[in-house]
């Protein structure tokens, strides 16, 4: 079943030729009325003329998150505030998130790329499907929801927590596909099972939509067995717009759209791009994207390009299920977290001493994350109320530039450990 099978079964030839057509397109554009591109092109003596083939690609440099943090908060932007119709922002890398924003073009093509996917794994109009992603400026549940609709499934935005009233929800709707972070799937499975639920029995649940965070086979095994129902990866991040590519039925590789977007996979250390089957660091280049155009982004996603074409029919390129991340990135519960941005909200709290520390955890399916933060010494107090008051106040601050809930335990000054050389700030237990 396709949504658009003029484009999804294109001839591999014919697709490059779009590409590149696109491409080309866009460069000429933000040489001419984008400044960052244009000094950045200029940086490397590059010109519109010097694009002759999508090859060429390797000739433009590369683009960073910190190029976006830089410009923050739309300083890149190639078209004026009055064409924006949306905003998101995500977390960076710092504590000043990423800001992303939207054409009614670009929303149009991020619903046609979702319709194409969640076509590819059947959802239709005979579907309801439930998103429990965050919604607000997280990109994965709006964007689920409009491309459910697009495709004609009904949609019920139950957004994430309040798990005993979603397993509600889902019974008494007849929810038939849900999209959620694998981790949180797990525990609703766990929190059913202590309410006497069978998904099997109780549910007319088949389908689940799992992303924005790392999982593995054996997850998607233990959750099919379990549930009775069947799991796919989709992949996608707020810089690019959002959730966009899943697997097929035959789920092997997630589909890109290659009309969309363009995908290079290099070797991190060297920036060489490398060839299909070969993994290394994924690199996008959005074709259409109006507001926020990305060309040679560095995604830091480990992954490779499927050889050959799919079982299913499409001629789009695959990539192949992500390993981590290039970066000492953190996901919990489905939000990256960076240790420098933890770094730039505690130090913003003027009780909080240089040290800290981050513990993660596992409870069950769920991650948890402790921070071990020291005091200095003039705001360290033995009053009780004076601690938890400064605990509370440092939790706050974590939440609103983190967009998660931490744990915080305070430490008089000197007791959490010092290190020779570079200290020791992660320790994830999850692993353990």
């Amino acid at each position: 079943m396709y949504w658009n099978a003029n484009i999804e079964c294109m001839p591999v030839e014919s697709l490059r030729t779009l590409q590149y057509r696109s491409f080309k397109n866009l460069v000429n554009n933000l040489y001419s009325f984008n400044k960052f591109y244009h000094d950045r092109m200029r940086s490397v003596d590059v010109h519109p003329d010097d694009i002759n083939s999508l090859d060429d690609v390797r000739k433009l440099p590369f683009m960073y998150k910190d190029d976006l943090r830089e410009n923050y908060p739309t300083k890149m932007f190639n078209v004026p505030n009055a064409e924006i119709v949306r905003f998101h922002a995500s977390s960076g890398t710092s504590g000043k998130p990423t800001v992303v924003g939207y054409t009614e073009n670009d929303l149009a093509y991020w619903t046609e790329a979702l319709a194409r996917s969640l076509t590819s794994i059947g959802i239709g109009n005979e579907d309801i499907l439930q998103v429990s992603y965050g919604y607000g400026l997280f990109t994965g549940g709006l964007g689920l929801h409009y491309g459910a609709e697009r495709v004609g499934a009904s949609v019920v935005p139950s957004s994430t927590g309040n798990t005993e009233r979603q397993l509600e929800l889902l019974q008494d709707l007849g929810v038939t596909v849900i999209a959620c972070t694998p981790s949180y799937l797990v525990h609703m499975n766990t929190v059913a099972a202590k309410m006497g639920i069978d998904f099997r029995r109780d549910t007319c649940l088949k389908k689940a939509v799992l992303g924005a965070e790392p999982w593995t086979e054996g997850m998607r095994a233990k959750l099919e067995s379990s549930m009775g129902i069947r799991a796919y990866d989709i992949y996608g991040t707020s810089e690019q717009a959002g959730p966009m590519f899943t697997e097929c039925e035959e789920r092997n590789g997630i589909h890109i759209a290659g009309d969309i977007m363009y995908v290079e996979i290099i070797d991190t250390e060297t920036g060489d791009i490398l060839e299909p089957g070969q993994r290394g660091e994924m690199v996008v280049t959005m074709l259409k994207k109006e507001a926020l155009p990305l060309v040679r982004f560095k995604i830091k996603d480990i992954t490779s390009i499927l050889e050959g074409n799919c079982a299913c029919g499409r001629t789009s390129p695959r990539i192949s299920r992500i390993t981590g991340r290039s970066d000492d990135m953190l996901i919990i519960r489905g939000i990256n977290v960076f240790p420098s941005q933890i770094e730039y909200t505690l130090m913003r709290v003027p009780a909080v001493g240089d040290q800290y520390m981050i513990e993660v955890t596992r409870d069950g399916a769920l991650d948890d994350m402790k921070i071990y933060v020291e005091i200095k010494p003039e705001f360290f107090s033995d009053k009780v109320a004076d601690m938890v008051l400064l605990r509370t106040q440092i939790e706050s601050e974590l939440k609103k530039y983190l967009n998660i809930a931490a744990v915080v335990e305070l430490k008089a000054p000197g007791e959490l450990p010092r290190f020779e050389g570079k200290a020791k700030r992660v320790i994830d237990k999850r692993a353990i």
